[in-house]
């Protein structure tokens, strides 16, 4: 079975956990990295000649055209990340109808593909705004990958389906990817968690996900997790800087281990969504 490699295009400093460091304001201060860090994923995809979707920030899409223009040309889904990394927890309907839709035109204007697939910075849908849906129908989106069924201090609807579902709105959500412990589920689809597990363990969640559940598995990562040189953020709680910088110089490798002992692919491709 194929399992979906997904990349949320984001840059170090748009993370959930810097957002009262730096602001929107000031990102066209920092130095970016993302481009040669989403460079260096696609050469490991091309290596080990793997399929991904790339959720992909408008705000990188505008600066660096011509790094969506390598996703979709080296085969590759586009999908969108959103415009400004906003949490849509904390936006009401008309801010994210204008994160979402100004995403998806840009990234079609962009790529001259259509734009199917969108998930929210931080997983951030929850019971109390299950109005996004309506919106991205309204925007013309088909899927979702946005919630995560789990228990977590910034995002998480614990009960949701583990997998993909359709909702009221008619757009698909596809959760990421847990393993049911005692009766609570262990988030298991990479990102954070991809650094803090050993990776024998990763490599037995997986294969025990696909021996278990005739699904497949949803993995997700940063470009800026491949990057362990990457500017250290002053002022940055100890959680925060645990949460962002373990392992960093780890990824790189365990990826690699990874792409090689499971095949992958698109979400798109995956559920036929084109």
């Amino acid at each position: 079975m194929q399992h979906a490699m997904t990349i949320d295009v984001e840059d170090y400093f748009q993370v959930s956990a810097f957002e009262d460091l730096v602001n929107p304001g000031q990102w066209d201060k920092m130095a970016p990295r993302v481009e040669a860090n989403t460079d260096r994923l696609l050469q490991l995809f091309a290596d080990h000649d793997t399929k991904a979707t790339f959720f992909t920030l408008g705000w990188v899409a505008q600066r660096f055209p011509q790094l969506v223009h390598r996703i979709v040309e080296q085969g590759h889904e586009l999908a969108s990340h959103g415009t400004m990394h906003q949490r849509a927890s904390g936006q009401n309907r008309e801010q994210f109808k204008a994160d979402v839709g100004d995403a998806k035109r840009l990234l079609e204007d962009l790529s001259g593909k259509p734009i199917l697939g969108y998930r929210a910075p931080s997983f951030s849908f929850t019971k109390e705004n299950l109005w996004v849906y309506e919106v991205l129908a309204e925007e013309g989106y088909v899927y979702s990958s946005s919630v995560y069924p789990v228990v977590h201090d910034h995002y998480g609807i614990p009960d949701a389906p583990r997998f993909r579902y359709e909702t009221p709105a008619g757009v698909d959500e596809i959760p990421l990817s847990t393993l049911p412990v005692f009766g609570k589920n262990v988030p298991i689809s990479g990102g954070g968690y991809f650094r803090l597990y050993p990776y024998m363990f990763t490599r037995w969640a997986v294969s025990r996900f696909m021996n278990k559940e005739a699904q497949p598995y949803i993995f997700y990562l940063h470009p800026w997790e491949v990057d362990p040189n990457q500017p250290r953020m002053d002022g940055a709680s100890a959680k925060s800087r645990f949460r962002h910088y373990l392992n960093l110089k780890r990824v790189e490798a365990r990826l690699g281990r990874l792409l090689t002992d499971f095949e992958w692919g698109s979400l798109a491709k995956l559920y036929q969504y084109q």
